[in-house]
């Protein structure tokens, strides 16, 4: 559906029977709970039967109560402040084995980005890299760490990459202003989504760049400035997001855009190679070997 769910729930609430609306009353107003709770939690909350919330999930057009809940939790991420993040990480770790609980969450996350990430933008996406005349990098936040990862491996490929780094937005305007068509840049925007980024795109993309967004949907705000939309899911552990996800497909992507420069490549390591060899960059197996 093109709405949000909330705002879906909102506009057929007139048409709701009466026990449907009064589910409706509770997910609206405390939507940050009720993303979480099961059918049977939900039911005992207002008062009503669980074959009940299950009929109010396929009136909205699911096939059962866990696409509803999982459509609601994708609907409200952004809206979470920290404060809600860890107290619905305390209802959904009570009892849980942590370690078990966060991995498996990553590995979910991973299975369900390699089924929902388009194909064609991946493709897309890698060869308007080796096509741009300039690279920009852009995360900020939580996303920065994804960011670096991006340039650490591009800088020693490509002569021709910016990594925009700052804490405010009149610096990321000063880093990315000659920014112009011919141009690409990377972006990553996960919930909460920064404010700060959406604007430097809207600037980008009036300049006539290429955008690709590493987001983790096509609601995302920065969606709709992009040329190629790559998404990922990001799995709640708790306060923060895990971007397990969205780190193995920047892997992907990296790996795609440098094979199709095979050859340079593999001569720009070598040539590494051999200044990390005489500068005793890296240890060697043989020192660890001999301590």
């Amino acid at each position: 559906m093109s709405k949000t769910l909330l705002g879906h729930i909102e506009e057929i609430y007139p048409d709701l029977s009466k026990s449907h609306k009064k589910i409706a009353d509770f997910i609206i107003n405390n939507y940050e709970k009720a993303a979480y709770y099961t059918a049977a939690r939900l039911g005992a909350e207002t008062d009503i039967s669980e074959s009940t919330v299950v009929r109010f999930a396929a009136q909205l057009g699911f096939e059962g109560y866990p696409e509803f809940q999982d459509a609601l939790q994708e609907d409200i991420k952004g809206k979470l402040t920290t404060l809600q993040r860890m107290e619905i990480a305390s209802l959904k770790m009570v009892d849980e084995d942590v370690l078990d609980k966060v991995l498996r969450g990553d590995r979910a996350s991973i299975k369900e980005t390699l089924e929902n990430v388009s194909r064609e933008d991946f493709k897309n996406a890698a060869k308007a890299i080796n096509n741009a005349d300039k690279i920009y990098i852009l995360g900020v936040r939580s996303t920065a760490p994804l960011a670096n990862f991006i340039y650490f491996y591009f800088k020693m490929v490509y002569d021709n990459v910016v990594l925009i780094t700052s804490a405010s937005s009149s610096e990321e305007f000063e880093q990315i202003f000659k920014i112009k068509k011919g141009d690409v840049c990377i972006a990553i925007s996960f919930p909460r989504y920064s404010k700060q980024v959406v604007k430097t795109l809207e600037y980008a993309k009036e300049k006539g760049a290429k955008i690709i967004a590493i987001t983790d949907s096509h609601s995302s705000p920065i969606a709709p400035l992009s040329n190629y939309v790559l998404t990922a899911k990001s799995n709640m552990a708790s306060f923060m997001d895990s971007l397990v996800a969205p780190l193995s497909l920047i892997n992907a992507l990296i790996v795609e855009a440098t094979m199709e420069k095979r050859d340079d490549v593999l001569e720009r390591f070598a040539e590494l190679e051999n200044v990390w060899d005489k500068y005793d960059v890296y240890e060697k197996s043989e020192d660890i070997i001999n301590e």
